[in-house]
């Protein structure tokens, strides 16, 4: 018997808790809500093998439409047979548009009802996206869940602006939607499509902009704009606002967020799914996510430390190497280093995801989050 593609298990019955637990299945995992999504932006997680990944038992992934459509570019991605055989990774993939990657690296772009032209970062040639091809690129790339082309702005932007802003996000995802519906998959895997709405931090407007996109049959439904220069208590606010807007019965997805906190204050809104370049690009500077804070290995501190990163989470770095050996390793510059801090940082968060979700489970999110 055919899965439903999202079902909501339980609810929390504590008081002030809008977490759930909830179960996403594509053609290619099982996934488990509330769930962290490790960044993959060029088809790799970096300084990661999608060995370890399984070994973390990550059902899901994010990868970019943006730099995988400039690099390695469609062609190699389509005579591969799509980005799960690319990469070597059967399990779920989900692909951001590109649209907040276009606003922020493209240092020339024009913006238009029929879509943006912008210059790549990479060489300053001119592209130019249309909610359908964004559509189609993510056709080529194969993903399972696809997001669809918006319009990112800054912080702190005026009400007017932002006003016209959600109508054409609303007009550009209506388009992918409805190119969605007349286009086939290249490879066999179901794909779905989640709305993304926008909003700054008006609310009258985020719930506006829920409100028009409610009307087209998504398939799951996104938090964007966020975290992108506002106080954490504007964000956790406006995401408690959204969550009461957006439908109960559909993956709610908040983009691009964030520190372990952000995410116990947001699966305490409501929302079931996150991903963040942070446990990775902390990793690569040498900082580690632990039971007890924030880790810098690079601090003289750890010169002669050699206890465990974190007796706690006893993750395969922590459980084998001591923070002097690590410190060892980054103030030489030595590549180990990277993979190693990412193993533990990576393994950190999904093992959080993992005590948040029994946490709900068994009604005790509040103390938990307490206590961490």
């Amino acid at each position: 018997m055919k899965k439903d593609f999202f079902k909501v298990l339980s609810n929390s019955a504590e008081d002030g808790v809008k977490a759930r637990l909830g179960e996403i299945n594509t053609d290619s995992s099982q996934i488990e809500t509330p769930v962290f999504m490790p960044v993959g932006t060029l088809g790799n997680v970096k300084a990661l093998e999608q060995r370890e990944l399984l070994e973390f038992d990550s059902r899901i992934i994010l990868a970019n439409t943006y730099h995988l459509f400039l690099r390695p570019g469609m062609e190699v991605m389509e005579n591969a047979g799509g980005l799960h055989k690319f990469m070597n990774w059967d399990r779920s993939l989900l692909t951001d548009s590109g649209g907040f990657q276009v606003f922020s690296l493209a240092k020339l772009r024009k913006i238009s009802e029929e879509g943006v032209e912008f210059s790549s970062h990479l060489n300053g040639d001119k592209c130019f996206f249309t909610p359908e091809k964004v559509i189609d690129i993510q056709r080529s790339i194969g993903s399972d869940i696809m997001m669809p082309l918006d319009e990112c702005l800054p912080y702190p932007c005026e009400h007017a602006r932002v006003k016209k802003s959600i109508g054409l996000t609303y007009r550009w995802e209506k388009r992918c939607f409805e190119h969605m519906r007349n286009t086939e998959s290249k490879y066999g895997r179901k794909q779905f499509l989640f709305s993304i709405n926008q909003g700054s931090a008006f609310k009258d407007l985020r719930k506006e902009s829920i409100e028009m996109l409610s009307e087209i049959d998504f398939d799951g439904n996104a938090i964007g704009g966020l975290a992108v220069g506002e106080e954490n208590e504007i964000m956790y606010d406006i995401t408690d606002h959204c969550t009461d807007h957006m439908s109960k019965d559909k993956p709610r997805y908040l983009m691009g967020v964030g520190t372990p906190i952000d995410l116990l204050e947001s699966v305490q809104r409501g929302v079931d799914m996150f991903d963040c370049v942070m446990p990775t690009r902390n990793a690569r500077h040498g900082r580690l996510f632990t039971t007890y804070g924030e880790i810098n290995l690079k601090s003289s501190l750890h010169k002669f430390n050699n206890d465990s990163p974190d007796p706690e989470y006893r993750s395969y770095t922590s459980e084998n190497y001591s923070l002097a050996y690590l410190r060892h390793l980054f103030i030489s510059n030595e590549i180990l280093g990277f993979q190693l801090a990412t193993i533990h940082n990576i393994g950190f968060y999904l093992n959080l995801m993992k005590n948040i979700r029994q946490a709900i489970s068994g009604n005790r999110f509040l103390s938990f989050k307490r206590n961490f």
